[in-house]
C-alpha cells in the first residue's frame, strides 16, 4: 500500500515561510482526494487544504491566501506552501490521500506529520 512522508517543517520566525512536501512511495493513481491538516497541541485539528486530482483546491479561511497546495507530480510529491506565518499556524502538518481501487475498497493514507513551530 502507498506510504506518505511528510517533511519540510521546522521552526520559523512570526511572518516566515516553509515549504512542506507530502512524498508517496509510489506512482499515484489518476484520480485521488487529497487534504493537508495540522493538528495543534491541544489537539485541535484543522483541514487546511483540500486537493482533487484535477488540480482544484480549497482553503480554510483561516490560511486562503497564504497557503499554495499542489497536486502529485511526475516525482509522486505535493507541496504545501506556507507563508506570512503566525504563531496560531504551529502544529503537526500531515497529508492524507484517499484514492478507490475497487468499487467497494476505498484507500485512506495519512503521513506521520511534520512539525511547523512559530516562534519569534
Amino acid at each position: 500500500q502507498v506510504q506518505l512522508v511528510e517533511s519540510g517543517g521546522g521552526l520559523v520566525q512570526p511572518g516566515g515561510s516553509l515549504r512542506l512536501s507530502c512524498s508517496a512511495s509510489e506512482r499515484i493513481v489518476p484520480m485521488y482526494l487529497m487534504n493537508w491538516y495540522r493538528q495543534t497541541a491541544e489537539n485541535k485539528r484543522e483541514v487546511v487544504a483540500i486537493i482533487t486530482s484535477q488540480g482544484t483546491v480549497r482553503y480554510a479561511e483561516s490560511v486562503r491566501g497564504r497557503f499554495t497546495a499542489s497536486t502529485f507530480n511526475a516525482q509522486n510529491t505535493a507541496l504545501l506552501e506556507i507563508s506570512s506565518l503566525t504563531t496560531e499556524d504551529t502544529g503537526v502538518y500531515f497529508c492524507n490521500l484517499k484514492f478507490q481501487i475497487t468499487d467497494s475498497q476505498i484507500v485512506d493514507v495519512t503521513g506521520q506529520g511534520t512539525q511547523v513551530t512559530v516562534s519569534s
